[in-house]
């Protein structure tokens, strides 16, 4: 009899291949500063609920604040592991390292099951993170990644202050480009490394790997090309934020437990493993957000078909390596 984790992977899996496929998000609102917007940009009034192990969570903490949106949207990360009901939340005498990592302020419900019941008791779907609350309308406005960086990075420049709005990490210019590394990076790269990881054949694990590294020596040329220390240049941009969450985690998890091992970044990729000393060491928002503590354990404790024994390496060493 299967474990209700092997259930959930399996239930991502095509079975007539073995690729693994992410399903799509289900709740797709948006923030909006035009008149008569269903959920307009408030102070207060929206709570992110993540996780520190979480890359697609990672990426909206880095956006907020890299925005300055600190005092303007809250969040509450939930526990590293993820247990037979999904994410919950820390207990009241549970003390895990990271900003905010505790019970439920908003809704105290036990996990993020819960709050997804709570928004829709018909749901149906995953019960991921990230999820962007509205605390007025009691309900999740999204559960995108990608459309919620989107809005902060532009709905609540009305309310901070000159310095953060003039970060905008989707230049109208460089828009399409960005787009377009954006989509193939998740394909290949952020998605890439599960569907390396979960696959079911040896067929689909080659496929997925194949192109994880296809992809990176991909970035690495970009890097060794670009005018600047991103991908595009002088600016940090969307696309640098949505990628840094995968390779921040990929020498001390993926490696080792997607079988990612053709090249680990510090030593295979020069490029690439430049622009991760760079936003980790010189950019604190980038660090200030990640959490290896949280990283290493919820992978190697709770992905238990991949990993049945719940051994967490300590290598690598260090985490990052230092400038």
């Amino acid at each position: 009899m299967s474990s209700a984790k092997e259930e959930s992977v399996n239930a991502v899996i095509d079975p007539a291949t073995g690729e693994f496929k992410r399903p799509a998000a289900q709740f797709r609102n948006f923030i909006s500063s035009k008149s008569n917007a269903e959920f307009p940009p408030e102070k207060g009034r929206y709570h992110l609920y993540v996780s520190y192990a979480c890359p697609w969570a990672h990426r909206t903490l880095i956006v907020r604040k890299l925005k300055g949106l600190e005092d303007i949207i809250s969040f509450t990360s939930v526990h590293w592991y993820m247990d037979l009901g999904g994410w919950r939340f820390v207990t009241p005498d549970e003390h895990l390292p990271g900003d905010n990592v505790a019970p439920d302020p908003i809704n105290h419900v036990n996990n993020v099951r819960e709050l997804y019941l709570l928004a829709d008791p018909t749901y149906n779907g995953r019960f991921s993170v990230p999820v962007l609350w509205d605390r007025k309308l009691k309900t999740i406005v999204s559960n995108e990644s990608s459309e919620i960086i989107r809005m902060l990075n532009t709905e609540f420049d009305g309310l901070v202050g000159e310095e953060f709005r003039g970060v905008n990490l989707v230049p109208e210019e460089l828009r399409e480009k960005i787009d377009e590394l954006n989509t193939w990076i998740y394909d290949d790269i952020n998605n890439g490394v599960y569907k390396s990881g979960i696959a079911k054949t040896q067929e689909a694990y080659e496929q997925a790997v194949t192109a994880v590294f296809t992809s990176l020596d991909r970035v690495e040329n970009i890097l060794q090309a670009s005018s600047g220390p991103y991908l595009l240049g002088s600016q940090l941009t969307e696309a640098d934020v949505r990628l840094y969450p995968t390779i921040v985690r990929f020498d001390v998890v993926y490696v080792t437990l997607f079988k990612t091992n053709l090249k680990t970044i510090r030593d295979g990729y020069p490029n690439i493993h430049r622009w991760l000393q760079h936003l980790y060491w010189d950019i604190p928002d980038f660090k200030e957000t990640t959490s290896f503590e949280h990283i290493k354990k919820h992978y190697f404790k709770s992905l238990l078909p991949l990993n049945p024994n719940g051994i967490v390496p300590l290598g690598p060493l260090p985490d990052i390596r230092e400038k």
